[in-house]
């Protein structure tokens, strides 16, 4: 087990040219706010005799702070007549985030119309660049589009797309028309994409014949068909009356050998559609709680949920986060390995463009052709931000040191990390190969329910391995104990947990209500629990521990996965490792785990057992696995996430159902294989 004790030390410490350099330093010294500890609370508590401090007035603040410009004033900051669970923010006010990231750099005075949008690269190599200029052109394409076919304020359009720069366009055309973006993971399978069509009841949904990965051409067109079928008989007919296809591999090419099945009372190449509309809209203007993205959760674990997001909460809550906790600098070039159908999707798109920043999209897979993909893209590109999952990192340290060399990653400033718990040897790897000993890891935990985080470091800290630092600013979060009292202050394990709202929470669920109050505020009364272990350090480090409910329960005892998970990577001859609870007669449930060694290191039964009793001296006998296997690989989705739920159901020998977001359904096969 990772303990405390075992991060104790502070391995980052940013100089003070670098601090006070920063926006988050800046905006200290305007209020008069002398340490970190003070800029958290006086952004989440009222202080006695401050009026600069609150909830309200940070949120009040912010728009100015970060130039959000509303079509019209809010009244107030927020109504919350109802409680923390259906808060109105900013009511009154009229907003569109497409005018804020978009409309207002390719304006004719500013000189930001011809700055850079979007880097793009494909993975065979071809490059584009798109400048504000150009994405408001075909952004406002994509709205006459859509207004060409019917759509109007409040209706849903689906994004089943490749990591292409059109993604761009067609999520900021829908925000100026004042429909609702739905995107979908472009590594979903016909089940998952249906369900998420059904349930959003999209009327059009754009996706392409199909796009690269691994050096092999992966085609959408016949997913999409398959799930608008399933789709309309499962909901109406109604669904998906228009599909919009973007042509990546040359479908819309009688020569080119890739066929699609095309429906011509339906199907348009965005060729046909979208570039021969007009390339002038006039942005509406919105209420500031107006749906703006329809997100759904991964759905590794349930019926995915349909997570609403509004216009101002959105918009604010990314900018917040990449202004102050990453700093955004004008010559940012920003890369956050993900997909448009995640929330790191969106969330990269309007946090940076908020500012007229510059954004870079990878097509393809992070090890094509060579391990050093990401590395040689970083080089060549001068990226400044890096941000991936620790599972990818432990992927790409197993490939070797000798993978970075020849490349210069000295553009590098700050580097991000979301999605699961690091363990210390990996974190120290990305921090001291990746980022030169220099670069903070700026480690951030929320949701798709919050568009954000709850936790994130700020660059003017101090760093341990593995910490995420702590709230978000505004973000007024807690460790509880199970009668949701705190504790915080005893560096005690516990719940995560935020004691208000913020602009960027949910205020429902697209299914309605009753799912959403169970889900998020039936444990305590006015809390929201996050479903996270938590945990702060003496020296107010903020860390997580995994999944409360992936908790493993032996003999009434929990343990989470990533617990187990993190003593045995601390193994120095393991590399990666996984860990699921199993029904067990005795205990309930029982220990098994799956590990992927280092290079050269040989699997054999000494080995085994010396890694069971690891496990039983770092974190306690009840937990030593019952059964440990070795594999090659982990099922994972593409931005890195070992997928456990089905590493349990093959060992059960249960049925996976809809497994499309694994990006190498081969491990399933490892793992019924395991050695």
């Amino acid at each position: 087990m990772d303990t405390l004790e075992d991060i104790d030390e502070v391995v980052h410490e940013p100089d003070r040219e670098f601090v006070e350099s920063t926006n988050v330093w800046q905006f200290m010294q305007r209020y008069g706010i002398d340490d970190h500890e003070e800029l958290i609370e006086r952004t989440t508590t009222e202080v006695e005799g401050e009026p600069d401090s609150g909830v309200e007035w940070f949120w009040d603040v912010l728009p100015d702070e970060l130039g959000i410009e509303f079509d019209e004033d809010y009244d107030r900051v927020r109504d919350d007549s109802d409680g923390p669970q259906f808060t109105d923010w900013y009511p009154g006010g009229k907003i569109n985030a497409a005018h804020n990231v978009l409309d207002r750099h390719a304006a004719r005075d500013t000189g930001a119309r011809n700055h850079v949008a979007c880097i793009w690269e494909g993975e065979p190599g071809d490059v584009r660049r798109i400048t504000f200029q150009d994405l408001r052109k075909q952004a406002d394409r994509v709205a006459n589009a859509l207004e060409d076919r019917g759509i109007e304020t409040g209706d849903t359009v689906g994004l089943y797309m490749p990591m292409v720069p059109e993604v761009i366009s067609i999520l900021y055309g829908c925000l100026k028309v004042g429909a609702i973006a739905v995107p979908i993971f472009s590594g979903f399978g016909v089940d998952a994409v249906e369900t998420r069509l059904s349930d959003a009841g999209c009327s059009v949904l754009f996706t392409a014949d199909g796009f690269y990965r691994r050096g092999d051409e992966v085609y959408l067109k016949d997913t999409a068909d398959e799930a608008i079928a399933a789709a309309r008989e499962a909901a109406d007919e109604s669904v998906v009356e228009h599909t919009i296809v973007y042509d990546r591999l040359g479908a819309s090419d009688p020569d080119s050998g890739v066929d699609v099945l095309w429906h011509e009372d339906r199907d348009e190449w965005w060729a046909d559609s979208v570039a021969e509309a007009d390339d002038h809209y006039e942005t509406k203007s919105l209420p500031s709680q107006h749906p703006a993205m329809l997100l759904y959760s991964s759905g590794t674990t349930g019926q995915p949920k349909g997570i609403v997001q509004p216009h101002a909460g959105a918009l604010l809550q990314s900018a917040k986060e990449i202004y102050f906790g990453f700093d955004h600098q004008p010559s940012d070039r920003f890369f956050w390995v993900s997909d448009i159908g995640w929330m790191m999707g969106p969330w990269t798109l309007l946090g940076n463009h908020a500012f007229g920043g510059t954004i870079f999209m990878y097509e393809g897979a992070p090890d094509h052709p060579e391990p050093d993909r990401f590395w040689r893209m970083i080089d060549e590109h001068e990226l400044s931000v890096f941000g991936i999952s620790p599972t990818a990192i432990r992927a790409l340290k197993k490939q070797g040191e000798e993978w970075l060399e020849g490349h210069d990653l000295s553009s590098l400033r700050l580097l991000g990390s979301t999605g699961e718990p690091w363990d210390p040897e990996s974190w120290k790897w990305f921090y001291d190969e990746v980022g030169g000993g220099e670069c903070p890891i700026v480690n951030i935990s929320g949701g798709t329910e919050i568009f954000g985080c709850f936790l994130m470091p700020m660059p003017i800290q101090s760093l341990k391995p593995c910490t995420l630092g702590a709230p978000g600013l505004g973000m007024d979060v807690d460790v509880v104990d199970p009668d949701g009292e705190s504790i915080v202050d005893t560096t005690d394990r516990g719940f995560l947990v935020a004691r208000d709202s913020c602009p960027s929470m949910t205020q429902s669920l697209w299914s309605g209500d009753e799912r959403y109050l169970a889900e998020y505020w039936s444990t305590w009364d006015d809390l929201w629990d996050h479903g996270d272990f938590a945990q702060r350090d003496a020296d107010g480090f903020w860390f997580l521990h995994g999944r409360a409910d992936d908790a493993i329960n032996v003999a009434g005892r929990k343990v989470g996965p990533a617990e187990v998970e993190g003593a045995l990577i601390d193994h120095a001859d393991v590399n990666q490792a996984a860990a699921v609870g199993v029904d067990d007669e005795t205990t309930g449930q029982a220990v098994v785990a799956y590990v992927v060694v280092e290079p050269g290191v040989a699997e054999t039964e000494d080995l085994r057992d010396a890694l069971v009793g690891w496990v039983g001296e770092e974190i306690g006998k009840p937990f030593r696995p019952r059964e440990l296997f070795f594999v090659d690989a982990f099922p994972k989705t593409q931005s890195g996430k070992i997928i456990r739920r089905a590493i349990a159901g093959t060992y059960e020998g249960e049925e996976l159902g809809d497994m499309s977001s694994i990006e190498n359904p081969e491990a399933l096969d490892a793992i019924e294989d395991a050695r």
